[in-house]
């Protein structure tokens, strides 16, 4: 291995990641006083949370009546059930606070004519336990995620965390005892490599949409934060539920918001049939996403799909006044020119249902702290590290989360790895030296790849990786299909070994940042597949055909996924909480999951 020069920094707290979670965790912990380091592969306001359209959701009760308790309903039931209810309620009940909260850090959410906080329907939002239709999520017009990621980071400034921009984290460190002590980042400016030394690290990276050949993430949505979990020989939880939105615009995937629905739009097929009506003829075309992203599956495999190859559907809003379409949906009117071709104010919008979410990764309670789940179900804290975000399973979205939801849950529950780490964490307290054995396994990790010289681009290897997740483990599986593509992602695994980097060097090396990204993915891909071929129900978002019906005796229970580093995965399980934080609520009993 090369010899590295090594740069070390000491901080209480270091956060990998600048997204909504990343910076909400960075306000809290600056503000109580914590030093705190944040490390971004991009600028903070280029984050993926910076695409999030439609909303953010609270029981405010702005647009008509609401209850929190309405709002734990309706998540439970979104997650079919798989949702720890601790959890979700303390999200429901907290989010009203955080929202008020943004506003006083400055997000320009659109407004009633009375000034309040304009909210609109999503789906999957309802009143009186799932009696009528709520308006629930707090928009700024369609660009939340955008509005919200510069208030934090302005917030974050003003607080004084630190930021690292540019720098890719190459992993965990870890001590004898199984204790996270800091992670090892490459600064891509410059080549320099770092060692940031910490009491506590926050993995904040987002999901691995990636690992998709269509999706609506942005290309550094890559799960480092899970794959450093695997590496370091944790679990990661509830890999096998994969969120399709139903609708990214046909032939990009680029994301058009929920809110759309939530305005009025709708969706048909070739006949101009609305055709939901059939599917959920109560919520119709605000029913959850997994319903409607099945719904319009089927309706394309049955032949009613739209255009000359009968292979998508259509999203009407040209019904719409244009004056509320400029007023509340600007991003998405520019996005169908731009991706479509689309005047969306004459003509409709082509969608597919595409890679959105994802509701597994690192296991963690509502404080944010990383579980490691023992043999005998009792959940260990594994120390140092905590997570937030979708990068994080707490779990709050089950096996599958309502639009709106996301960003609720960076906000609430960065600000509840803040307040965590400000109790367990003391301001200043000395590090021991760093483990010489972990930072050269990080450090020869980077050397591999960096003098790969096999005959196989990155690209390639990406692209028949993100194939075989795209045909064998999509919106609807069978366990022929996911078996094929447990053999054909492994032999993708394989060729890992054949990978060629063809630029040594460490300053601004897109095709090395490229290769450590395509590790990362290639983990989750595998242990994605192994989860969905052991789940013999159908939940959520993850739809067996060979079992087509959910099975709350014998699988309403977490996945727990571990991979070693020849590709062998191990699975166990943990119950889901069955019980409430409080005696405010009480525990959703399961039943059918109808919209």
């Amino acid at each position: 291995m090369a010899a590295y020069s090594v740069t070390e920094h000491y901080y209480d707290v270091v956060v990998v990641g600048a997204g909504g979670a990343g910076l909400r965790a960075c306000v809290g912990l600056a503000q109580k006083g914590l030093k705190t380091a944040c490390l971004t592969k991009v600028f903070p306001t280029r984050s993926h949370t910076v695409a999030a359209q439609g909303g953010i959701s609270a029981a405010l009760g702005n647009m008509g009546e609401d209850d929190w308790r309405w709002h734990m309903y309706d998540t439970v039931k979104g997650a079919d059930w798989l949702g720890d209810q601790d959890a979700i309620e303390y999200m429901c009940r907290e989010g009203i606070p955080a929202i008020i909260e943004l506003e006083h850090y400055g997000v320009p959410f659109s407004r009633t004519e009375g000034g309040k906080i304009y909210q609109r329907a999503f789906g999957g939002m309802t009143t009186r336990f799932g009696e009528g239709t709520a308006q629930r999520t707090c928009a700024a017009a369609d660009r939340t995620g955008h509005a919200i990621l510069h208030a934090l980071y302005q917030q974050s400034l003003k607080h004084k965390a630190e930021f690292f921009i540019e720098y890719f984290v190459l992993d965990l460190i870890m001590d004898d005892e199984g204790a996270c002590v800091g992670v090892v980042a490459w600064c891509l400016d410059d080549g320099s490599l770092h060692v940031f030394r910490a009491h506590q690290t926050v993995l904040a990276t987002g999901g691995y949409g990636r690992a998709y050949f269509s999706c609506t993430s942005a290309h550094t949505c890559t799960g480092d934060g899970n794959a450093m979990v695997l590496r370091a020989g944790f679990p990661l939880q509830d890999m096998e539920f994969v969120q399709f939105h139903p609708t990214g615009i046909y032939g990009a995937g680029v994301l058009i918001t929920e809110g759309v629905r939530g305005e009025g739009g709708y969706l048909v097929n070739a006949k101009g049939e609305r055709f939901m009506e059939r599917y959920a003829p109560h919520a119709k075309d605000l029913a959850s996403r997994d319903v409607v992203s099945r719904s319009m599956t089927v309706e394309i495999r049955e032949g009613r799909g739209c255009g000359e190859h009968k292979d998508h559907i259509f999203l009407h809003l040209d019904h719409l006044d244009p004056k509320i379409i400029a007023e509340r949906l600007p991003g998405i009117t520019e996005s169908a020119k731009i991706f479509a071709g689309v005047d969306v104010t004459r003509e409709p919008v082509p969608v597919l249902p595409t890679v959105h979410y994802n509701m597994g990764g690192i296991p963690t309670n509502y404080h944010g702290e990383a579980i490691a789940p023992t043999k005998d179900n009792s959940d260990a804290i594994l120390r140092g590290v905590m997570a937030a975000g979708e990068a994080a399973c707490v779990s709050v979205h089950g096996a599958n989360r309502l639009g709106s939801n996301s960003l609720l849950d960076l906000v609430v529950f960065g600000r509840a790895v803040a307040n965590r780490a400000a109790e367990i964490v003391e301001a200043g307290a000395s590090h021991r030296s760093t483990p010489k054995v972990s930072l050269d396994k990080a450090l020869a990790r980077l050397d591999h790849f960096r003098h790969a010289k096999g005959r196989l681009p990155t690209a390639q290897i990406r692209l028949n990786m993100q194939k075989v997740m795209q045909n064998n483990c999509a919106v609807f599986r069978t366990g022929a299909v996911l078996e094929e593509g447990r053999k054909l992602i492994e032999d993708v695994r394989q060729s890992m070994s054949e990978i060629g980097v063809s630029d040594r060097s460490l300053i601004w090396n897109s095709d090395l940042l490229e290769t450590l990204e395509l590790d990362n993915l290639m983990a989750q891909a595998i242990v994605t597949v192994a989860a969905a071929v052991d789940r013999k129900e159908s939940r959520g978002a993850h739809a067996r055909e060979d079992f087509p019906d959910r099975d709350d005796k014998n699988w309403m229970k977490h996945s727990l996924t571990w991979i070693d580093d020849k590709g062998h995965v191990t699975m166990d399980y943990r119950p889901v909480h069955n019980y409430t934080m409080t005696n405010e609520v009480e525990y959703v009993a399961p039943k059918a999951r109808v919209y």
